[in-house]
């Protein structure tokens, strides 16, 4: 294969899961029975950029065209971008358009509306675009591509600001992608994009962050060439919390903002590490599997002692960690999740019931596996009272901690 951004073959491979089942993919009960489609997820290293990406991609029409996560769900996702909002739009001219790729539900667009911004959303799931219309905020059901980015200039617009967060990794064709970028972005504006960060990925055995949706592993230094192949540049760089670490990044028209002290001392760090190099990941492998062991252990021992466990959230990484370690119904006895739009799935590969959160207490489980511990803090507080009756939270990464 060749690398996805700068087409150097490549053939050195970090990690492989085997065959797995899509990481959405939510099964109606009236689908158990069916031969369920498992595809290869394996991810690679370029050594001559440093991009980390999936060697066998999934057609993004088949993963996105219809979707069941609603970023509004997270309380924790709001406070970050409506934070975020109030930092950027103190900055701006009434007069600034701002659109957003991949823009779910409007749960950050809401924010600059209320402000009286003029907003518009490119979603790509038919259900999510519509709802997004529905609260008021205008969005386009589209995958953002260059040839978008045309049209929308043809219809006299250019972004004063695009936010992407959390999309560059689903997106096969990443060069198309930041000319898009490059041809919507007016002259002096900038594009807010944030990556899972790939060094807490390795550093941190967030193995589970690894599915078919994300095609990339981010770190600076496969990303600053990049942009900078597209006429853009990287200004700025901050590390926050979201996901279990994402980098935050501030990218402009070439020579058109000053360049942050934070863009140079990343990048010198990444190289100091070698993070092109596939030494920095040798270790990786060996991590999950010790991982795998511990968790496993742990739950083997709980059920032995006739005690109850559930798992919380129905999620990607979910579907990764539940198919990878091999926890299925002899483990775990259902899942909760949040979202109403997945109660009465089934879990992809394991086939466990996803069942309303309430089921914790309903059921008496003892221990509940937080599968997404992306959103720990929120959750144990959501979950207090279930915590005061004496239910405890598995956390699976990246030590295995019972709290």
């Amino acid at each position: 294969m060749n690398c996805r951004s700068c087409g150097t073959n490549i053939t050195r491979s970090i990690f492989s899961f085997g065959k797995v089942p899509l990481a959405n993919q939510l099964l109606k009960p009236e689908q158990l029975h069916e031969e369920e489609a498992r595809h290869n997820l394996e991810i690679m290293l370029c050594e001559a950029c440093g991009l980390v990406q999936l060697k066998d991609i999934i057609d993004p029409g088949a993963l996105f065209s219809e979707y069941l996560y609603f970023s509004s769900n997270s309380a924790t996702m709001l406070e970050s971008v409506s934070n975020l909002v109030d930092k950027i739009s103190n900055t701006l001219p009434k007069t600034a358009k701002i659109v957003e790729i991949a823009s779910n539900d409007g749960y950050l667009l809401q924010y600059y509306q209320q402000k009286g911004f003029d907003v518009l959303g490119v979603e790509p799931a038919k259900n999510i675009a519509a709802h997004a219309n529905a609260k008021g905020i205008p969005t386009r059901c589209e995958f953002f591509t260059g040839h978008f980015a045309d049209k929308l200039k043809e219809e006299s617009l250019q972004a004063d600001i695009i936010h992407a967060n959390n999309v560059m990794a689903h997106v096969p064709d990443i060069n198309d992608f930041a000319l898009g970028i490059q041809k919507l972005l007016a002259p002096q504006g900038m594009a807010i994009i944030e990556v899972p960060y790939l060094l807490n990925l390795i550093n941190n055995v967030q193995f589970d962050t690894i599915y078919h949706e994300h095609v990339y592993y981010f770190s600076l230094l496969p990303l600053r060439s990049l942009f900078e192949r597209h006429n853009l540049t990287i200004f700025d760089v901050e590390k926050i919390p979201v996901h279990g670490g994402s980098l935050r990044l501030y990218v402009g028209h070439k020579d058109q903002h000053h360049i942050s002290q934070a863009v140079s001392d990343m990048y010198d760090t990444e190289c100091e590490l070698k993070v092109q190099e596939y030494s920095y990941y040798k270790e990786f492998a060996n991590n999950i599997s010790r991982l795998k062991t511990a968790l496993c252990n742990q739950l083997e021992l709980i059920k032995k002692q006739n005690k109850r466990i559930a798992a919380y959230g129905a999620s990607a990484k979910g579907t990764t960690l539940l198919n990878y370690f091999e926890i299925g119904e002899g483990l775990i006895d259902f899942v909760v999740d949040i979202s109403p739009f997945k109660h009465g799935y089934h879990t992809p590969g394991t086939h466990l019931k996803i069942n309303p959160v309430e089921y914790l207490s309903k059921e008496k489980i003892d221990y509940t596996l937080l599968l997404t511990w992306n959103f720990l803090e929120e959750i144990l507080n959501q979950q207090e009272e279930y915590r005061v009756n004496g239910g405890k939270f598995i956390i699976p990464i990246p030590e295995v901690l019972v709290v």
